[in-house]
């Protein structure tokens, strides 16, 4: 598979973003994709952030694997760092968010109170691209005061949100890592679609996929796709039979396996397959 790079020039001008207008901020939410837990984390934002109090949010949790998702706010606790599952599709634990926010410079505020004054909570959101920062942002503020869409960038300027008492957000656009040191990273952020698919080769990409579900997920493959089984298969064989059950037979018997491939990374996104986490602490 080819080495994935991708850092559009919106990204460099992210973390110039960042760390101008962090100074103002009291907590930074960092919104992870539930089924990438550490490929999803941006290894530049802890240059950035350094220790301004944080909070992670771990979205898409219906879409990943529940015992997974326990394990990795079990790690990320360990670490000291407040971790929080949540699904804005249906809307689950986000009313949480500005409360455990707040919770972090609670000392702060308390302070301010004494001398008489009401402290604006001010958060950063920040987060890798398709992440579901606009669609949370929509969700806290109770309207579409964002834009949001099913593909990465699609945020590209700071907008600043208000929110009932007292909260203000900075929304910023999705930033990547400018290299992936590790491909397998890269190709976990490619699975989820944080990495735009026209410059991926979808197939190669599939088969690699197809080799993580069987050694992982296998009976949730076999049921999603009807095969006996996966065991001793490659991935190009796997998906080869996933596209002949599906009937993407093309002129001479082949099997249409770039449709396939978009198939199986639709459905794994979407949760068609299951519930799927694609890293283990």
């Amino acid at each position: 598979m080819q080495n994935l790079q991708w850092f559009p020039g919106h990204m460099a001008k992210t973390r110039r973003l960042i760390e101008e207008n962090l100074k103002m901020i009291d907590v930074v939410v960092e919104i992870l994709d539930a089924r990438i837990p550490y490929s999803g984390r941006n290894p530049y934002f802890n240059d950035i952030i350094k220790n301004k109090p944080r909070l992670i949010v771990l979205n898409k949790s219906d879409l990943a694997d529940q015992s997974l998702t326990d394990a990795w706010i079990n790690r990320y606790g360990g670490e000291g760092i407040k971790v929080i599952p949540i699904s804005c599709a249906t809307g689950a634990g986000v009313n949480k968010i500005t409360a455990e926010a707040r919770g972090l410079i609670q000392d702060k505020i308390d302070r301010e109170r004494e001398k008489g004054r009401n402290r604006t909570l001010k958060i950063m959101m920040v987060g890798i691209p398709n992440v579901g920062k606009s669609s949370l942002i929509n969700r806290l503020a109770g309207k579409a005061s964002t834009k949001t869409g099913d593909r990465p960038g699609v945020t590209r300027g700071k907008q600043w949100i208000r929110l009932k008492g007292d909260v203000e957000l900075l929304d910023t656009p999705g930033i990547l890592a400018p290299k992936f040191e590790d491909q397998e990273v890269a190709k976990r952020l490619a699975y989820t679609g944080a990495i735009k698919d026209e410059i991926i080769n979808t197939e190669l990409l599939a088969y690699s996929l197809c080799e993580y579900l069987r050694d992982n997920y296998a009976d949730l493959l076999c049921a999603r796709y009807k095969l006996e089984s996966v065991d001793g298969f490659e991935g190009y064989e796997i998906l080869e039979r996933i596209g002949k059950k599906r009937g993407f037979v093309i002129s001479g018997g082949e099997i249409d396996m770039e449709r396939a491939a978009n198939m199986v990374l639709d459905e794994l996104r979407s949760a068609k397959i299951g519930r799927i986490t694609l890293e283990k602490p």
